[in-house]
């Protein structure tokens, strides 16, 4: 296996070093974000590209390795494209639209399925990347802001919350000090330390079962695909997984059952007839081999006080379906924009608990999958076990079992069809089209693509040739001005002559008309902004 070096048992991919403590004993702050990972990472480069002054507290001292997140799907995609890193992590990343799924010995998929179905989007439907290189990718765009102040090697021991900040103590080598912030968002993973501080706990499943990854590298070019098995020769009455990664890496995962011994799985003479079962007889190199089980599970609320509950911290899901880190960068999607208008105050502070319910949507969305999922994946009864094999056999060779085979609802954007910021349709409207409440859709445009005309960070009223005055605190863009070569902004926003559609900074669809006034367009923004 490749020697990784390790700090207190976790691996290293480059080494930092530890940031000095500041120079007085008590310091304030406005946003403080505790955690580097993803999650973290995005919500600084949001806040920061919004001019916002931001803290990041990082407990490690480095970009830690090891096997992590490496699935990122369409719409994570598309956030990170509105941050100017989206490019950057493709061209880095394996695209992939297509995903197969095997039974038994047979070479012939049972199953195949397309994660693009709506093409002429400018970003895939989901890339493989390691999560370092994302991590390496989002530190690189966050050193070019003066605004961020990025510190390795602070870990938060203690956290206070009170109704207009929230006090963090915080330790380092040099010694402890003390941070008064207007703000603290926890993005410190799944065992956060500030959710354990402040006595709080998930609520859910854990489920008994064991997955062993396997992360080789391997010259052999395998297609750029999702290929999962279920019962396969080489795991009998299991499942596997294969994806490719960037830098000849692949993802091998194999279910073991509950009661293993986790330390003889992972030793080389055990995972190499695993490997060898699912690719054959070929020359690998062990990158990382490592024991997991996983849980579907989430805190109650995401918003106490003035601390701030995002990604893993606040909810779980199994890795089958990647919703796990895309849930945290929908997350932070979700909030940036929110928490930028309460500190410019433009907003009530209300508008941040919209953030704890369109939040708590995503992430009972994508646990409801999850859970699913690893109940199709581990049938723990022979009912359930009658069914799984019934659908597998059926599917072969009839179409309408394929939507019941479930090796995991891959991750996709969540529309939140109740949100307290959406305005309904009108009445007597009739409407195809993308509806309020759920998020914008690509297209191409004259001079490129819709997604990245929507992307200034601001409420934005896309309108067919419709008559209005500009409304403060909105950019007007009209299909005539972007162009649409193609025709497809108007067939997939039903975009006739005088509609428009009010977009909020996250591209997601606040409200629509048919016959749009100021008053209305007025109205559905005062709604959207949590002025209720």
């Amino acid at each position: 296996m490749t020697a990784l070096e390790r700090i207190d048992g976790v691996p290293v991919w480059r080494a930092v070093g530890a940031t000095p403590g500041p120079s007085v004993a008590n310091e304030k702050a406005g946003v403080v974000i505790v955690g580097a990972g993803p999650v973290g990472l995005t919500m600084a480069l949001d806040l920061a590209r919004r001019g916002r002054p931001v803290t990041v507290l990082n407990q490690l001292a480095f970009v830690a390795a090891g096997s992590k997140a490496i699935c990122f799907a369409k719409r994570t995609l598309d956030v990170w494209d509105r941050l100017d890193v989206g490019e950057k992590m493709v061209a880095k990343g394996v695209s992939w639209n297509v995903g197969k799924v095997f039974h038994g010995g047979s070479g012939e998929p049972i199953y195949t399925f397309d994660m693009l179905p709506v093409k002429h989007q400018k970003m895939p439907g989901f890339i493989n990347l390691q999560q370092y290189h994302v991590e390496e990718i989002l530190l690189e765009a966050l050193a070019k802001f003066e605004c961020v102040d990025l510190r390795w090697g602070h870990q938060v021991v203690g956290v206070e919350p009170r109704d207009d900040s929230a006090t963090l103590q915080v330790r380092t080598d040099g010694g402890d000090y003390v941070i008064d912030a207007d703000w603290v968002l926890a993005c410190d993973g799944s065992r956060s330390p500030v959710r354990n501080m402040l006595g709080l706990d998930f609520q859910g499943r854990v489920f008994e079962d064991n997955f062993l990854i396997a992360d080789i590298r391997l010259k052999d070019k395998r297609p750029a695909e999702r290929w999962f098995w279920f019962d396969p020769p080489f795991n009998p009455g299991g499942s596997a997984l294969l994806h490719q990664q960037p830098d000849d890496v692949m993802r091998l995962d194999f279910q073991l059952g509950w009661n293993v011994d986790r330390e003889a799985c992972v030793r080389p003479e055990n995972v190499e007839p695993f490997v060898r079962g699912m690719l054959g007889d070929v020359a690998f190199e062990p990158e990382w081999y490592s024991v997991y089980t996983f849980q579907c599970r989430r805190m109650e609320s995401f918003v106490h006080g003035r601390v701030v509950f995002a990604g893993d911290s606040a909810h779980l899901v199994s890795p089958f379906g990647a919703r796990g880190c895309n849930g945290g960068v929908a997350d932070v999607d979700n909030l940036g924009w929110k928490l930028d208008l309460v500190l410019a105050g433009q907003a009530p502070e209300g508008l941040i608990a919209s953030f704890d319910y369109e939040a708590v949507v995503t992430a009972d969305e994508n646990i409801l999958n999850s859970t699913r999922s690893t109940d199709f994946m581990t049938p723990k009864s022979g009912a359930s076990q009658a069914f799984r094999s019934a659908v597998l056999d059926l599917a072969r060779s009839h179409s309408f079992a394929r939507p019941f085979v479930n090796s995991g609802r891959l991750s996709m954007a969540v529309a939140y069809p109740s949100s307290p910021l959406s305005t309904p349709d009108e009445s007597d409207a009739v409407w195809a089209g993308v509806a309020p409440g759920a998020v914008a859709l690509d297209a191409p445009v004259a001079n490129g693509w819709l997604l990245e005309a929507l992307a200034g960070g601001r409420f934005v009223l896309l309108h067919q040739d419709a008559s209005l005055d500009v409304t403060e605190g909105i950019t007007v863009l009209s299909l005539q001005a972007i162009g649409d070569p193609e025709g497809l902004v108007s067939a997939r926003y039903d975009l006739q002559p005088g509609s428009a559609y009010l977009i909020r900074p996250d591209q997601y669809v606040a409200a629509r008309w048919r016959r749009p006034t100021q008053a209305l367009v007025e109205a559905a923004l005062r709604k959207a902004m949590g002025k209720y």
